[in-house]
């Protein structure tokens, strides 16, 4: 199953490929961030244009398979995907 673990708002920044790194390598020290890291398959992100705030979106996601998903739903009690 294909899961979106983080989701974060990036300012009209030059190179918004060095601010997602630094919000991306944050998350990843968190408690969720560490359990995604060591449990999700294919971990990857997605930078686009955000028009609305005049900035970027991105989005941090792999998949999780049978068990896994549940823990990480039910640990986290999160509905997006």
């Amino acid at each position: 199953m294909r899961v979106t673990f983080h989701i974060f708002n990036l300012g009209d920044s030059g190179d918004p490929e060095i601010g997602a790194g630094l919000e991306i390598g944050s998350w990843l020290e968190t408690d969720k961030g560490q359990w995604v890291k060591q449990h999700a398959q294919d971990l990857k992100y997605a930078i686009e244009p955000d028009l609305l705030h005049w900035g970027h979106r991105c989005a941090i996601y792999g998949r999780l398979e049978g068990a896994r998903a549940t823990e990480y739903f039910l640990r986290w009690n999160t509905k997006e995907s």
